[in-house]
């Protein structure tokens, strides 16, 4: 029963309210939707932790679309075997998941440590920060644990469950052999994106695009009345 519901009921429960909670917070919050930047309260920490998880988590999104959404069929065809494909996943993965976790940790040790920033900082914020640790020292445990090539075969469960999801045929039962580690890398991500529309993690779908199309801004230096009548002589 537990089974069913964690891998069976409870991500369309999170993807609803993932969907429906974005569509909430833009119809009666749109001054909200930013992502509160404090960077005019401290710079240097937040320029070296932020370029690092981000660019880490680039990476690191893109190994979870080559192992989870394109099936491990489309790989045999290109004759990519699956030592290949594991060297690949480790050499890549383990550098860009120490990269990212650093950068958070940063981000979350700046967060804390400066004054300013704690007393504008929102449970949200923290609320955000935990959930991103669990999910990447449980996501970079897994890999650690899983560096034998003929270990557990992610491909091969969690891959075609995830994408059963989108069929709206969620099935359960590939995720009956999973070990703890990435069930908990799982849940967590469950835990994130269920909060995420009411986080200032909704700038991630901003685009400023309308930036493009506007007229732009001018900037004049106003005189003291003194120097406006010296130059006028």
């Amino acid at each position: 029963m537990v089974n069913q519901f964690l891998w069976g009921y409870l991500p369309y429960i999170v993807l609803t309210i993932f969907i429906g909670g974005h569509i909430f917070r833009y119809q009666y919050d749109q001054f909200g939707w930013t992502s509160k930047s404090s960077e005019f309260l401290e710079k240097k920490r937040l320029r070296i932790g932020s370029l690092m998880f981000h660019w880490g988590f680039l990476f690191v999104a893109g190994g979870h679309v080559m192992g989870i959404l394109i099936p491990k069929t489309v790989y045999d065809t290109f004759g990519i075997t699956e030592e290949f494909y594991h060297k690949i996943a480790i050499g890549f993965g383990v550098p860009a998941g120490i990269i990212s976790i650093t950068g958070l940790f940063i981000l979350l040790y700046r967060r804390i440590s400066v004054k300013r920033i704690l007393k504008t900082s929102t449970k949200s914020d923290m609320l955000v920060l935990v959930f991103l640790a669990i999910i990447m020292l449980s996501g970079l445990s897994s890999t650690f644990l899983n560096i034998d090539p003929k270990g557990f075969d992610y491909r091969a469960t969690i891959g075609p469950w995830f994408r059963s999801i989108f069929l709206f045929r969620a099935d359960p039962a590939y995720m009956s052999g999973v070990p703890i580690w990435f069930k908990i890398h799982i849940i967590a991500a469950f835990g994130i994106f269920a909060v995420w529309p009411f986080t200032r993690l909704v700038h991630v779908f901003s685009l400023p695009l309308r930036y493009l199309s506007r007229s732009y801004v001018v900037y004049r230096k106003r005189m003291p009345n003194e120097e406006k009548k010296h130059q006028s002589f």
